[in-house]
């Protein structure tokens, strides 16, 4: 099972990425080996110690094309290949959120010079479509009203989006999700608990299920009941 969650900052994509991954460590028997969340800071888990406050702030003082640069690599990093095709794989934000995040706080990525996000991220999903046509995109949705609720409840340390930007945010989501080429599903939290999104999420991913997962998930049910 391949799996690249995508949504505004606030609307729940890291939170829901842990409880799929409880899901599927119940329903297949096996978990992600590693939940990939590194596209709104440059968060080194899980493949190393987490950054110190003082390492994010020097990071945020990088000139923008450093940061292109690290976040261009981080990307193709994380996109499979002809070794990777067996993998599971978990990935938060990966080139929507470097679509949309970039150019607007980042000042790199911009239509129409070297480094576009748009097109880097076309390249990336052709990828996704050869090595693994699998893969499926959830947009993890809430309501603007319900994103600014919870960035004034529970801000983050090193927030990255503002206020005034809530609107136009969740429209650029909305547009690169549509545009995307990879199998989509939508999970919205506005409302619904993490176990009525995770119960939405396996009723809509049943469709996108490989035969090997299918098989994972009959195994594993029937070992439950020999328990």
């Amino acid at each position: 099972m391949k799996l690249i969650l995508v949504g505004c900052e606030y609307s729940g994509t890291t939170t829901i990425a842990k409880a799929i991954d409880k899901w599927a460590k119940f329903e297949l028997g096996t978990g992600f080996r590693l939940i990939h969340d590194h596209f709104k800071l440059p968060d080194t888990q899980p493949h190393g110690p987490i950054l110190t406050n003082e390492e994010i702030v020097n990071w945020q003082n990088l000139s923008p094309r450093m940061v292109e640069v690290i976040q261009r690599h981080n990307l193709y990093y994380h996109t499979p290949s002809e070794s990777s095709k067996k993998a599971n794989l978990l990935i938060i934000g990966l080139h929507i959120d470097e679509s949309i995040y970039g150019p607007l706080y980042y000042d790199y990525g911009h239509k129409g010079v070297s480094g576009d996000r748009v097109v880097i991220g076309r390249h990336i999903e052709l990828n996704f479509k050869k090595y693994a046509p699998e893969t499926v995109l959830v947009h993890v949705k809430a309501s603007q009203e319900v994103i600014r609720s919870r960035m004034q409840k529970k801000p983050h340390t090193h927030q990255v989006i503002k206020g005034k930007d809530i609107e136009h945010l969740l429209s650029r989501f909305e547009e690169e999700v549509f545009n995307s080429i990879l199998n989509r599903i939508e999970l919205d939290t506005s409302t619904s608990t993490v176990q009525e999104v995770v119960d939405d999420f396996a009723e809509k991913i049943v469709p996108y299920l490989t035969t090997e997962d299918q098989l994972d998930m009959l195994t594993n049910r029937k070992i439950s009941l020999l328990k």
